[in-house]
């Protein structure tokens, strides 16, 4: 019995339009037939890197017209796509990785296709986001999808403080220069006990998916230079509700604090009530602060 899977015989609409395809984060096996069937159908596939999309494309065997669509020529290359659109044409979308138009070029295209009155078709596949996601075990209350913060600290730090007490888990794109610095600024942001997922190189070779508590996230940085390496996904919980602490614990922290200095009380506290020492020592500032 023959296995093989057909193409698709008729994978484009009659009405020239524009078809934003999905292509492998890495391991080219993630490839989609029917990516597969409209990049050789199509007149025009217009990519972020022709050259890098070459390999990829030869690698299917797809042929045809190139365009060069990148962050530095986007406007005007969305006006050459609409142009093609009018006369009849079927163009296909690619970037170097991943899902366009997510922390990538194509935003931009998009919009301008869409306004100009032409269809924009979704060809769904990898999305480096949702993979990460899918592996963290967090998204159980739903996500936020941020993509890459500020390149500066102070920046990043401002853009972070906002998303403090997000319920929902939120991802993030990282490059590995900035990798360490980023991480560092989460912990500020979040603290310590905050729970987040580390996806290094999603689907490549060197892939890496680890989680911890942010505060052994420098940590695990700093022990080998090779973790900061690669493109990164940080998916970091959401805010757990206030459980609040148990009247023992409370009972046990108030005669601690009569006796002792904040942070021994918290330390003593945990350890013979078996509570939470950060809720211990939010709850000591409250009592110290005359909170109640």
């Amino acid at each position: 019995m023959n296995s093989t899977i057909p193409l698709p015989e008729n994978p484009l609409s009659s009405t020239p339009s524009l078809y934003v395809v999905a292509t492998p984060l890495g391991n080219i096996g993630d490839m989609g037939l029917r990516a597969i069937a409209v990049l050789k159908a199509v007149d025009v596939i217009a990519a972020e890197d022709t050259r890098h999309s070459q390999r990829l494309l030869d690698a299917y065997g797809i042929s045809g017209r190139m365009l060069a669509v990148h962050q530095h020529n986007e406007q005007e290359a969305a006006g050459r796509v609409i142009d093609m659109l009018a006369a009849g044409q079927q163009v296909a979308f690619i970037t170097d990785a991943g899902t366009p138009a997510v922390s990538d070029p194509g935003a931009r295209l998009v919009a301008r296709v869409r306004a100009a009155g032409h269809v924009v078709v979704p060809v769904p596949g990898p999305c480096a986001a949702i993979a990460a996601l899918s592996v963290s075990g967090f998204a159980e209350g739903g996500f936020r999808f941020v993509g890459f913060l500020p390149a500066k600290s102070t920046a990043r730090v401002a853009a972070l403080q906002p998303l403090r007490d997000e319920a929902c888990a939120l991802v993030f794109y990282e490059a590995p220069h900035r990798i360490a610095e980023c991480v560092a600024d989460l912990l500020a942001v979040f603290g310590a006990e905050r729970e987040v997922l580390i996806a290094r190189e999603i689907t490549k070779l060197h892939e890496q998916i680890v989680s911890m508590a942010l505060a052994d996230s420098t940590a695990w940085f700093a022990a080998d230079s090779n973790r900061s390496r690669g493109e990164f996904v940080l998916v970091v919980a959401g805010k757990q509700a206030d459980a609040g602490l148990e009247a023992e614990a409370e009972r046990v922290l108030a005669l601690l604090l009569g006796e002792l200095p904040l942070k021994s009380a918290a330390r003593l506290a945990a350890e013979i009530t078996g509570a939470s020492k950060n809720a211990l020592y939010a709850r000591a500032l409250e009592l110290r602060e005359g909170g109640g």
